[in-house]
């Protein structure tokens, strides 16, 4: 009989079956409370931002929108979706996103692969100066007074150029390039393929989870990005959606109702602001799921090597 229950005792834990001692049962249960409540910090006020989105004017005016729409309406979506500047800005940030990621996963690719090659001389020198400018730059004034000098200020460019290589992502490409078999680039040379060769055939295909990862980096980064254009651009279009975003939050009621008579009678300030901060938050969040798959292997294979 103890024969037989000790093979059925080892028989569950063959399938997987793990009995948690009392502290170990306590502290799982504070782990799915604290991430649930962590969870629900982050979620409800996006909640309450739709609410007050869809919800009519009356109902926003007097406090009663909490997580739930009152006296459903989509006025304050079509006026937002009708407003030139909302629209110019989007196209703005639509653009700035796709050729400044492009650019930055170019330029920091091809400054990683030359630096993960133990051979390349002068190579501990080179990454110093790397980690250098992490730690030090030259301000903001002396930036701007640079980028003036280069005819870049007020310019499409100079929202993308200054920020075209990240150091800290750049290191997490040289660290998975470094993790990658040498053997795989040894048998490309003797067919006879050059450095840009190996790089475009061999190593890329290969590194398709930091690629995708750090251009996600990048592609949030210049999505949330409004400091750069905030600092060098006054042309209005040339304006991203997050500087449009602050400008609208921080403007008065009426300067952005002023043009629809007909939007201020069913929609408010509030829904206005609300509604744009949605439509603007959208985009970035539709790439997410494409590239999550990724995302945690990427992280992890880059920067566990050193």
């Amino acid at each position: 009989m103890e024969d037989h229950k000790k093979a059925l005792e080892g028989n569950s834990t063959a399938r997987g079956v793990i009995k948690l001692s009392f502290s170990e049962k306590c502290f799982a249960v504070f782990n799915y409370t604290f991430f649930i409540l962590m969870g629900l910090t982050t979620l409800l006020p996006f909640v309450n931002l739709i609410a007050k989105s869809l919800s009519s004017e009356g109902a926003v005016i007097s406090g009663r929108v909490g997580l739930l729409p009152v006296g459903l309406q989509f006025d304050t979506y079509w006026y937002v979706l009708q407003d030139s500047l909302f629209l110019n800005s989007l196209k703005n940030s639509v653009l700035l996103t796709l050729v400044g990621t492009a650019c930055s996963l170019t330029v920091t690719t091809l400054t990683a692969y030359p630096l993960s090659k133990y051979r390349l001389r002068g190579r501990k020198w080179l990454l110093l100066m790397f980690v250098f400018t992490m730690l030090f730059s030259g301000g903001l004034i002396p930036t701007y007074l640079l980028m003036q000098n280069l005819n870049l200020v007020n310019t499409f460019p100079v929202l993308f150029l200054p920020a075209m290589i990240n150091v800290y992502n750049m290191l997490i490409i040289k660290n998975y390039f470094e993790g990658l078999p040498d053997s795989l680039e040894e048998s490309a040379k003797l067919d006879g393929a050059g450095n840009i060769r190996i790089l475009l055939s061999v190593i890329l295909p290969l590194s398709l989870p930091v690629m995708a990862t750090i251009g996600l980096f990048f592609a949030v980064a210049f999505w949330n990005d409004y400091f750069a254009a905030m600092i060098y651009i006054t042309d209005p279009g040339l304006k991203p959606m997050q500087l449009y975003l602050k400008e609208l939050l921080v403007s008065s009621s009426g300067d952005f109702l002023k043009d629809n008579i007909d939007a201020a009678i069913n929609t408010t300030p509030q829904s206005i602001q609300a509604s744009s901060i949605l439509l603007a938050t959208i985009p970035i969040l539709l790439v997410y799921p494409f590239l999550q798959k990724y995302f945690v292997k990427g992280v992890l294979v880059g920067s566990v090597k050193g």
